[in-house]
């Protein structure tokens, strides 16, 4: 049996479509935040659930997208929305995975310039949404924003948010 590959994908940066201009994306490592905390009667420290680390994501285009460089930074307090879709393949069947971003530009890097070479913009987004779904059943979504963090359809911070009153 062969696994799911990823056979193709394609970004959507704001709606527009950039097949052919992406060479690569990096969605966002999902780290738990944790503290150490040990008291009198255990034999080691637990881990302690703090939150989640910064979500930050990236991609490389091909071509220097003056749409997207005007773009850098929060844009008049607009986030940017971008969509990455992909077709995961194994013997038998594809599955769509898509992937969803938003925030702001943190850093846009043309890399080096020379004559007769593809020009590259690597662009770096602080993420304030993310979501993971893969066959059309969403693994993860985290709203910073909104103060959730959804695993397997589950709400981790559903109790918190009504501790607080939110």
């Amino acid at each position: 049996m062969i696994p799911k590959i990823l056979k193709n994908f394609n970004l959507f940066i704001d709606g527009r479509g950039y097949v052919g201009k992406v060479e690569e994306v990096n969605p966002p490592k999902l780290n738990i935040k944790t503290e150490e905390f040990r008291a009198g009667g255990m034999d080691s420290p637990a881990m302690i659930d703090m939150g989640v680390e910064k979500l930050e994501g990236s991609f490389t285009l091909l071509e220097y997208d003056k749409d997207v460089l005007k773009q850098f930074g929060l844009v008049s307090g607009n986030a940017v929305q971008v969509t990455l879709r992909g077709a995961l393949q194994d013997d038998t069947t594809v599955s769509p995975i898509i992937v969803k971003l938003r925030g702001m530009y943190t850093e846009m890097d043309m890399g080096k310039i020379s004559a007769g070479e593809k020009g590259t913009l690597q662009c770096t987004i602080a993420c304030r949404y993310y979501s993971l779904e893969i066959d059309g059943e969403q693994l993860i979504e985290i709203d910073i924003d909104n103060m959730t963090r959804k695993i397997g359809g589950q709400d981790k911070l559903v109790d918190v948010r009504k501790a607080l009153g939110i």
